[in-house]
């Protein structure tokens, strides 16, 4: 056999190196057998060895290859992955080395050389050479019809392309995060949170799988499992932008706010062109009540970028501020040259609305919240008829029978302070003046209370029996009382002044009070209540960072309160006078009455505080932050009277309830 005759063979046996390593193997060794020194046929028997499980007799045929040719790159990289494969990972760390130092462009040498890292236990070299490994590698061909649907949000059609791509290569990382990509837009924080944990799993240095993590559990409020991830992705890269500004939102979820601001004044000093940090800057100094440096802020990143629908809205969504002409003529010019869809546009046409309702142009106004909201409708998943069917199942499981079954469970704490409702009710007023109290520690919309129902669904759905709430009724009494303390543990760390009572702001915990009821039979719950038509309204307006998606469509909008009636309605008719029910149009006409009221019934003494709660300079981190730091005003309580011609479909969805405030007709 001539040699080039010996070339074209192990050609043909290369190509079955994957399907068919054995035959690759015996190939090679038959092109060895008549030229023993051939390399690439040495090379190829090497690794065929090592795919089929002979890392030892790979290892055999290499070193001296590689010691003969000291300054080919491949034949380390290849001894390397060999010596790994052979558990020899000191000795193997040492040849990937030295194939990088010949070539540093061998991407898959430095994701070897990660995972040899990562098995000595040496995550941040391990990290250090995924990452160059990340930045070689171009993004995979099979996977770009679906990142061109995910770039469009065209989500199902991602999904589908990513779920059979996955079929086939389910070790795919990038595949993994693209479907935790998927998910997390839909709002499946869970499934999202499943992928990235799977991913990482399967490389761990995967940095952007990494970061992904850090925002699905930022946005989780699980602030403290955000700030692990960021630490180790900002070890390898101390100066990463992104990494900066998330670590400072999730020091600000925990109450770091001096660390937090501190850091973003360096990232912006580092970075003076990039909006976005001086936009999470403003976020950061508008919580802690310095309004005028947030207004400043908001502004310099409309400087740099004029069409940012971020900032534009930022600054509207300060409640106290006021356009200039000159901006809101700005603004509108900006919305006129925004592209008809997307996320820009929608915080634009909110932020429209803002500036001429406070020019009392009300009818331009709703025009622009109008077209804000069907943008963003459009782009959301919800469905109010399961809201409505979840609400008729609680009140199916908590009757009077049931709580009479289990009375005495829980345990005798009286710490929480629950503030239950619907969003823009004064719940955030409701907050500063018991936080104003020597006794009580404000905290903030915790997720704990979320957190143990997602958790009760998951585990009734894996043990094959019924779904929340009816999980709630199979529940002994030591796994009430062991919710009710691990509860308080997690809690714990949003209680930095040690006061013996706390608000727990979560409005959407009113679906759980026959939960809370059972965990803490003492514990206060509060139902903060406004005007349907004024508190739906606000909402309307309103576009919220998360979670609140309900509110972008008036009959949705209008069910939803009616549902969170309904519940409420029957919650008081099964333990009567359980929650304490407060109206934001009573508590603005006479605050010191209802503040008296509020606070006997919490059980606290009177205290002048309370009434100045707009001296408390504690962190709000609501969009109501900066009402709440002047005192009460009336102007607002009947605001939504100047948009009542369009208000129709919210009127009609919510029926009786509207003419009976706040009489409210029974469940």
């Amino acid at each position: 056999m001539s040699t080039a005759a010996a070339d074209l063979e192990l050609m043909r046996a290369s190509v079955r190196l994957d399907s068919d390593p054995a035959a690759a193997a015996r190939a090679a060794t038959d092109i060895l057998s008549r030229f023993p020194a051939h390399e690439g046929a040495t090379l190829l028997l090497a690794t065929a060895c090592r795919r089929l499980g002979d890392p030892s007799t790979a290892i055999g045929v290499l070193e001296p290859l590689a010691a003969a040719l000291a300054d080919v790159a491949v034949m380390h990289f290849e001894l390397g992955r060999a010596l790994a494969a052979g558990r020899q990972d000191g000795r193997a760390a040492e040849a990937l080395q030295r194939a990088l130092a010949l070539d540093a462009n061998l991407a898959e040498a430095w994701r070897e050389l990660a995972a040899v890292r990562f098995r000595a236990g040496d995550d941040a070299a391990g990290d250090a050479a995924y990452l160059r490994y990340g930045r070689l590698v171009p993004p995979p061909p099979a996977l770009a019809d679906a990142q061109a649907a995910l770039a469009d949000n065209r989500l199902d059609t991602a999904e589908a392309l990513l779920v059979e791509h996955l079929r086939h290569a389910p070790t795919d990382v990038v595949a993994l995060r693209a479907v935790a990509d998927a998910a997390s837009r839909r709002g499946d924080v869970a499934m999202a949170e499943d992928r990235l944990v799977e991913a990482l799993a399967l490389a761990p240095g995967y940095a952007a799988a990494r970061y992904d993590l850090a925002r699905v559990l930022n946005a989780q409020q699980r602030s403290d499992e955000a700030l692990v991830q960021l630490e180790r992705l900002l070890a390898s890269e101390p100066d990463n932008r992104s990494y900066r500004v998330l670590k400072a939102q999730a020091l600000r979820f925990v109450g770091r706010n001096a660390e937090a601001i501190e850091l973003m004044e360096r990232v912006v000093a580092d970075h003076p062109t990039d909006p976005l940090s001086w936009i999470v800057f403003g976020h950061l100094l508008r919580e802690v009540g310095e309004q005028a440096r947030a207004i400043d802020t908001y502004r310099r990143a409309i400087a740099l970028q004029p069409g940012s629908g971020d900032a534009w809205w930022s600054l509207a969504n300060l409640k106290t501020f006021r356009f200039t002409a000159d901006e809101q003529a700005t603004l509108a010019a900006q919305v006129q040259r925004s592209a008809a869809l997307g996320t820009s546009r929608i915080k634009l046409e909110f932020a429209l609305g803002k500036a001429l309702e406070d020019a009392q142009l009300y009818e331009a106004s709703f025009t622009h919240y109008q077209h804000g909201n069907d943008l963003h409708r459009g782009a959301i998943e919800y469905d109010a008829d399961a809201i409505t069917a979840d609400v008729q199942r609680s009140e199916a499981m908590y009757t009077p029978r049931f709580f009479a079954e289990r009375s005495g469970w829980g345990l005798d704490r009286a710490d929480p302070i629950f503030v239950v409702g619907v969003p823009r009710s004064g719940s955030t007023l409701l907050e500063q003046i018991l936080a104003s109290h020597p006794q009580v520690e404000g905290t903030r919309e915790l997720p704990d209370m979320a957190a143990i129902v997602r958790e009760l669904a998951a585990r009734s759905r894996e043990a094959g029996r019924s779904t929340y709430p009816e999980v709630v009724g199979t529940l002994a009494r030591t796994e009430v009382e062991a919710l009710a303390n691990r509860y308080l543990a997690q809690t714990q760390v949003h209680r930095p002044l040690g006061r013996p009572r706390f608000v727990d702001k979560m409005l959407s915990n009113f679906g759980h009070v026959g939960l809370i009821h059972l965990m803490f039979p003492k514990a206060t719950i509060i139902d903060a209540r406004r005007h349907p038509l004024g508190c739906g309204f606000s909402c309307y307006k309103q576009l919220f960072p998360r979670g609140v998606s309900f509110s972008y469509h008036l009959t949705e909008m209008g069910r939803y309160w009616r549902d969170y009636h309904e519940l409420m309605a029957h919650l008081d008719a099964v333990l009567p006078g359980r929650v304490y029910r407060v109206h934001y149009e009573a508590l603005v006409a006479d605050p010191e009455a209802e503040v008296r009221r509020l606070l006997d019934h919490c059980g606290l003494p009177f205290d002048e505080g309370c009434l100045r709660f707009y001296d408390n300079a504690r962190t709000v981190m609501t969009v109501s932050s900066e009402q709440v730091r002047r005192p009460i005003y009336a102007e607002g309580v009947d605001q939504w009277r100047n948009f009542e011609p369009w208000l129709g479909p919210l009127v009609e969805a919510l029926g009786p309830i509207v003419t009976d405030y706040p009489t409210f007709p029974s469940a």
